[in-house]
């Protein structure tokens, strides 16, 4: 696998720390948060491969082979031990990595693959109807993206305030939505894969923390029973009035709680 492809950005200084976004997104997604954590810490952000800014891999996309693209990322760029921050779907490949014993302290937010089949289903079911959506609203997106009445009903699913977030951002989103060429093959190895696997305690390479949002609708919070038990040794925060994605709800408190778990 060809790592020299992966889109990276890189911003900031000091011990890095390597971010991991979710489905159908790009190193966009994470924005909101990215000046402040950049105060403290080099953040390599990525493209996954299919996504962004960066070309597909050859080969069927699970996520086992978006991990390991992942895992041989850091390898290649000599990062082994690198601090790990994902969201969503990339929460859940930063929990496989540390599962591994790959990378440093991990931070995962609102991490997918913790599932029983019936939310497995409405996911699949939910997920793909919002992507269908968003390829068909591509020409009047940049209204719908400026319109607090578009982004709330846009983004409901994913956000706790989508009315108050950045017309760029979700434009972003919505443009990266549409050109990921490996979306529909991930979403299916979310929907129909193998559930994430636990660690034991005390196997990990550094710490663990889980961040959920309480009214998030696209991973429940009910989901965090199951995320805890597989892996024992996190700990958890809840964020108040935040959605799937609470770096975008509550950005400041994000990110401090990033800095303060990986410290």
């Amino acid at each position: 696998m060809d790592t020299s492809t992966i889109h990276t950005i890189r911003r900031g200084s000091g011990n890095p720390v390597l971010m991991v976004h979710g489905l159908g997104s790009s190193w966009r997604n994470w924005e909101p948060i990215l000046d402040r954590l950049s105060t403290e810490r080099e953040v390599i952000l990525i493209d996954l491969p299919g996504f962004g800014q960066s070309p597909p891999f050859p080969g069927a996309v699970t996520m086992a082979s978006m991990t390991d693209a992942v895992q041989q990322y850091m390898h290649d760029t000599g990062i082994p031990k690198v601090d790990l921050v994902g969201s969503s779907m990339g929460a859940r490949m930063v929990l496989e990595l540390t599962r591994r014993g790959v990378g440093g302290n991990v931070v995962a937010l609102d991490p997918g693959g913790f599932w029983n089949k019936k939310q497995r289903r409405v996911f699949g079911a939910s997920v793909g109807l919002s992507v269908k959506l968003v390829r068909a609203l591509q020409s009047p997106m940049p209204a719908i993206a400026s319109s607090p009445v578009g982004r709330t009903l846009l983004l409901s699913q994913f956000s706790a305030r989508p009315w108050a977030l950045p017309p760029d951002l979700v434009l972003n989103e919505m443009r990266s939505f549409n050109q990921a060429t490996r979306l529909d093959e991930a979403l299916d190895a979310l929907v129909n894969g193998p559930v994430q696997e636990g660690a034991a305690a005390g196997s990990t390479p550094g710490r663990v923390a889980i961040g959920w949002g309480r009214k998030d609708l696209v991973t429940l919070p009910s989901q965090v029973l199951t995320a805890r038990t597989k892996f024992p040794d996190a700990s958890l925060h809840w964020f108040d009035s935040c959605g799937h994605f609470p770096h975008w709800d509550k950005p400041d408190e994000t990110a401090e709680y990033v800095l303060k778990s990986l410290r």
